[in-house]
């Protein structure tokens, strides 16, 4: 592998931790009005300004969480205090952290999911800002003519999160090691992932436009090879599993030269099924890659393998067979979701 290809390679980053730490909020005033020609002049201190907020903003032209990976610790500025003549003190300025949409932010010490972010634009506060605090003009009573004391502000929030990214495509590749998801999406798509016949090939998941009649378009994700205990951890699949979560529809690809193509689905659903039991209601199809290998007889033979009710096709990705077929059927079934 070039050097080039690990530094490309690399810069796919869909977990990080995080430190956030908003802004205290800025202590009210203990002031009293001094002014010429007025002997007792009563409080006057305003309030402390809002600390900072920690702020998460989908942006659509973000693809990875690279740009955090590196900034574990993020602050947000204190609050100013409050001033005379009742003035409330500046905010802190917030930080608006941008990340890809299909990111889920998590409590890093719990687990527990916080919120998610899937629309261009959509923005959350992750950590609020301490508010200010009351200056002494509010204290100000019938018994207590000049207070000598004003609330401190409140400190922010600051705490450990987990942000974790699942790719939102129309349509998951999903496939043992080296059964030719890589070829299939350079085929259909303009995207460019690394392809040599040895396992584990793809580190990272890809993501393609498929380009279809009358300008129309959807996206393919490639996910990198399920292996048979993935769901507990063995090979790399468990570790991009989530994406799937995403997608309106699972492609499962079986290499025509497979030992058993119908233990081999059985292995790749079981796997989602431990996964998350709700990926088994999703529309699927089955497609037979490196078909260009097999004969009418051998495909029937395959094709009878599988179960009635559960659509198949034979493709080649080196002779182009089929290939707008399965364009027009997986967009006849993404139309179908949402019609």
């Amino acid at each position: 592998m070039s050097k080039n290809r690990k530094e490309q390679s690399s810069n796919f980053v869909d977990y990080v931790k995080i430190f956030c730490a908003s802004g205290d909020g800025g202590a009210g005033s203990i002031h009293f009005r001094r002014e010429k020609h007025v002997a007792k002049g009563g409080p006057d201190g305003g309030d402390g300004g809002r600390g900072g907020h920690i702020i998460l903003e989908a942006d659509s032209q973000l693809w990875t969480l690279l740009h955090l990976k590196y900034q574990k610790h993020i602050k947000a500025d204190h609050g100013k205090p409050g001033g005379k003549q009742r003035s409330t003190g500046k905010s802190g300025n917030d930080v608006v952290l941008k990340v890809p949409l299909g990111t889920v932010i998590k409590n890093a010490e719990t687990g527990e999911q916080i919120f998610e972010l899937t629309e261009q634009g959509e923005q959350k506060i992750l950590a609020e800002g301490g508010q200010g605090g009351l200056g002494n003009w509010h204290f100000k009573n019938s018994t207590q003519q000049t207070p000598r004391f004003a609330q401190p502000g409140i400190e922010g929030k600051q705490d450990w999160y987990i942000l974790e990214l699942k790719l939102l495509a129309d349509v998951g590749l999903v496939g043992f090691p080296n059964a030719g998801k890589s070829t299939l999406l350079s085929s259909i798509t303009a995207a460019k992932p690394e392809i040599a016949d040895y396992a584990f090939t793809t580190r990272q998941p890809k993501l393609g436009i498929v380009s279809y009649r009358d300008d129309r378009s959807f996206v393919m994700a490639d996910i990198p090879g399920i292996i048979e205990g993935a769901s507990e951890g063995k090979g790399l699949g468990h570790v991009f599993l989530r994406h799937i979560e995403r997608n309106s529809l699972l492609l499962f690809l079986i290499p025509a030269d497979s030992k058993d193509h119908l233990a081999e689905y059985n292995v790749l659903e079981s796997e989602l099924e431990k996964f998350n039991p709700e990926l088994m209601h999703k529309e699927r199809l089955v497609v037979v890659s490196k078909a260009d290998m097999l004969d009418e007889e051998l495909k029937e033979m395959i094709a009878n393998t599988f179960p009635g009710d559960l659509p198949h096709l034979f493709i080649s990705s080196v002779t182009n067979q089929n290939l707008d077929k399965l364009k027009d059927l997986l967009w006849m079934n993404l139309n179908n979701q949402n019609a």
